[in-house]
């Protein structure tokens, strides 16, 4: 005879009872995670007044290297976080710095090249609702339109142009395409889940720039100028210039003065006289580098290496800038390349010494510096 089928449940095939406890201890530990303990870290940050860099994201360059992510920085000002570009792994490494979407305050964006760019949308669409959500608007300061593309073309071959209409959109433009390419999400997510209204919850802002006589992208990338003023709030003043990166077209460097110190990110740049300029008396230069020796051994191309010698800071030239600017602390950054098994720290630190006098600091992800000696 076939036997008879018991009242006990097999591994597969739950009971409604068990079914009905798994939901329980589900809700009871959604109930525990909406008012979670804080992290010292993330506590500190929302109590102790003062200025901290924190360098979420250290390596440059859209393609993934060993050991950092894409470039980001956060300047936390008593509480309140200040993103500088938002690259590839900036999203994850923002929640690993204790770091919460409620803190999020601004985003400063130096130029539109997608290393600097690639996780800026993820970290407000991931969080504008649900658990831990956005506290607030948000700010995106970045690039306007350069209204027409550069005059370069790559030799031998025709280039076709992508959306000929609008070839170069700026920042809001840029923010206003991913909402609209999401809108699906965003819209079933409203309905769904309660989430808030995304649009509601980012500012973008064109940043508008007293453009030099000759400046544009078919002239010069950054004359001689002085610092303009971007943003200011209770917190912090935001400055900033325009930088030598050909053929990207503005691309800026910040500076953030706050009431423990100042701090600048010269963003992706040739030696460029603006920031030295914009970081003079500054007690931190964040500064990008690259070394073109160990570039050379790594097979680019003729015009590949061009570009980055135009484009870039050899790191040997990077100490002269900060001696000039009288920073006291020079922050490597935007490391290039920035694999950790290629190019030791110690030789970072020795070939951007050459010419400084002051303290060099080789940034590594996660890697805090407190700015100036703090408030209580």
């Amino acid at each position: 005879m076939p036997s008879s089928p018991t009242t006990e449940a097999s591994p597969t095939a739950p009971t409604r009872r068990t079914l009905l406890r798994t939901a329980a201890a589900a809700s009871a530990l959604t109930t525990a995670a909406a008012a979670p303990t804080p992290h010292p870290a993330r506590a500190a940050a929302r109590s102790v007044r003062g200025t901290e860099l924190i360098l979420l994201g250290t390596g440059g360059g859209p393609v993934p290297m060993h050991g950092r992510s894409g470039i980001c920085s956060a300047l936390v000002v008593d509480g309140r976080a200040y993103l500088v570009d938002c690259g590839p792994g900036a999203f994850g490494r923002y929640a690993q710095a204790w770091l919460t979407p409620e803190q999020l305050t601004a985003v400063f964006v130096t130029h539109l090249h997608s290393d600097h760019l690639a996780d800026l949308y993820a970290l407000l669409w991931l969080r504008f609702g649900g658990f831990q959500p956005l506290g607030g608007p948000v700010h995106i300061h970045g690039p306007g339109s350069a209204g027409t593309l550069p005059a370069v073309r790559p030799k031998g071959r025709a280039v076709r142009t992508v959306c000929p209409s609008r070839p170069a959109p700026g920042t809001e433009e840029l923010i206003a395409g991913h909402i609209a390419a999401t809108a699906y999400d965003v819209n079933v997510r409203m309905r769904s889940e309660g989430w808030p209204d995304l649009r509601t919850l980012i500012r973008p802002h064109d940043v508008r720039v007293p453009l030099p006589k000759g400046a544009g992208p078919r002239g010069l990338m950054a004359p001689p100028m002085e610092p303009f003023e971007v943003m200011r709030d209770d917190r912090v003043r935001v400055t900033a210039v325009l930088v030598e990166h050909p053929p990207v077209f503005p691309s800026f460097a910040y500076r953030f003065d706050t009431a423990d110190g100042s701090v600048v990110f010269s963003g992706d740049t040739a030696p460029c006289g603006n920031v030295a300029r914009l970081a003079k008396g500054a007690d931190v230069l964040v500064h990008e580098v690259m070394d073109l020796p160990t570039l050379a051994l790594g097979g680019l191309r003729p015009a590949q290496m061009r570009h980055m010698e135009i484009s870039h800071t050899d790191v040997t030239r990077v100490g002269p800038i900060a001696e000039r600017a009288g920073v006291g602390t020079l922050v490597l950054s935007h490391l290039v390349p920035g694999a950790t098994n290629v190019v030791p720290d110690s030789t970072w630190h020795t070939r951007a010494s050459k010419g400084y006098s002051g303290r060099v600091i080789v940034g590594n992800d996660l890697a805090r510096l407190p700015v100036g000696a703090g408030r209580t």
